[in-house]
């Protein structure tokens, strides 16, 4: 097997992994580049990849980090199979079509505002492309054998993180590599926790908090005291969120929170097409979270789902306590962008972050102590109160990260590390040689290993 290293290098965005078996290859997660603009660059440049020569598609997981580039490979003449859990198959059917509706939407707005250095500018791939490209899924179950092509098997065993997430091993001619994808909490609010990994030769694994400790305090108790804060200024909370997986986390703790009585009864928003979608993929893969019925009302109930972009612009006339919860998670795109312009300059919001903010993006600036953003080619005064959430992520940490690698029946070969920013990922590489004495490194954007 020979294994060459395509994305998430030192960066946590851009998960793909081409690995050679024999004569056939196998791309392992599709994903966009996201934050910096010379990553997000990437996106633009030719997957070094014949695809006439690519066998399969294996994807962990449906964020887009590791499946928004799967439509441009449609566009550029890929016809073979996405091997993916049947709810990742699910999400991707949310996530990868507005994907692309919202670049063509991008490239309209910039070339009606002139903003854009292109001209005219072009979106990465359409929602038509992203359409198409859903037909090559061919849905997997956890834990059964799959046979990719003659010699090759492949399983995928439950990673937690988000709904159908997992880490696939991929076994030819006695050899075996696992890769992780990324690897939810034990103890997540909604997801279950990873299963223990199986043996392997070798294995890839996650780095996103690869350098740190998830901070030991309940984030629902975190969460009620910024809200509490916010409503005593008479201010609105803004969560940017990712509309797959941290929407309904987010939107699960605040129901938590009203039920108990812990923050007043405020109207909140779901401002997001794509979440409100998800929300219902949850609830039909009962068997694949952690909520009971009542929980599962809850959820469905604690938010008024915002659909049109009518809907949308009247929230932004709201001058009471509320929530709104709209995509992106970053605040690299989305609807709000349009709600940040509105509730940033004022003292009196909240602005709250929920998850990871990749460098480079509006959001990882914003929490970085940004005092203005710029949106659509305008700067607007960042006065409104800004707050990440310390104890919620949808991603291991270095401790729990270590911990699911001790389950491992025996040391691997090589451990890889990739899906992180570079001092996570070297964090994280020195705690694996110190703490479990196995050989680890962290490779670089285009490397290649014979396995």
């Amino acid at each position: 097997m020979h294994l060459t290293f395509l994305g998430a290098t030192q960066t946590v965005t851009g998960s793909r992994y081409l690995l050679a078996c024999g004569k056939h290859q196998l791309l392992v997660d599709c994903g966009l580049f996201q934050g910096y603009k010379y990553l997000r660059l990437k996106n633009w440049k030719p997957l070094p990849v014949d695809v006439d020569a690519l066998h399969a598609v294996i994807l962990t997981h449906a964020h887009l980090d590791h499946s928004g580039f799967l439509p441009a490979l449609w566009r550029d003449g890929y016809r073979g199979p996405v091997y993916a859990t049947a709810a990742t198959a699910d999400l991707c059917r949310i996530l990868l079509p507005d994907s692309g509706h919202l670049q063509e939407e991008q490239a309209q707005y910039a070339n009606r505002h002139k903003f854009s250095r292109h001209s005219p500018a072009l979106p990465l791939y359409t929602q038509a492309d992203a359409e198409a490209s859903l037909d090559l899924f061919r849905p997997v179950d956890f834990d059964s054998l799959l046979t990719v092509a003659p010699g090759i098997s492949c399983r995928f065993s439950r990673a937690g993180h988000l709904l159908g997430a997992a880490s696939v091993r991929i076994e030819h001619e006695g050899r075996s590599v696992l890769f992780s994808g990324d690897l939810g909490r034990p103890n997540d609010p909604l997801m279950p926790a990873a299963a223990a990994p199986p043996a392997a030769d070798y294995v890839l694994i996650e780095s996103t908090y690869g350098d740190r400790l998830h901070a030991p305090v309940d984030p629902q108790v975190q969460l009620r005291d910024a809200i509490r804060r916010a409503c005593d200024r008479r201010g609105v909370i803004l969560i940017p969120t990712f509309a797959v997986g941290r929407a309904q986390l987010m939107m699960l703790l605040i129901a938590r929170l009203k039920a108990a009585g812990e923050i007043p009864d405020l109207p909140v928003y779901l401002d997001s097409p794509m979440a409100i979608d998800a929300t219902d993929s949850l609830l039909r893969f009962r068997r694949e979270q952690r909520l009971d019925d009542a929980e599962i009302a809850r959820l469905r109930n604690v938010a008024k789902r915002v659909h049109t972009q009518d809907e949308s612009r009247a929230l932004d006339r709201i001058r009471e306590p509320a929530i709104i919860l709209a995509a992106s998670g970053m605040a690299t795109g989305g609807r709000i962008l349009h709600h940040l312009k509105v509730f940033a300059p004022d003292a009196r919001n909240l602005i709250l972050f929920a998850g990871f903010q990749a460098g480079g993006t509006r959001g990882a600036a914003m929490v970085g102590g940004a005092r203005s953003v710029r949106i659509h080619g305008e700067d607007f005064p960042l006065n409104a109160e800004v707050l990440q959430l310390d104890a919620i992520s949808a991603h291991a940490d270095a401790a729990e990260l270590i911990g699911w690698l001790h389950q491992m029946p025996h040391p691997p070969r090589r451990v890889f590390i990739t899906h992180g920013e570079a001092a996570a990922s070297d964090a994280l590489r020195a705690k694996i040689s110190r703490e479990l004495g196995w050989r680890a490194e962290a490779p670089e954007y285009r490397d290649e290993v014979d396995l």
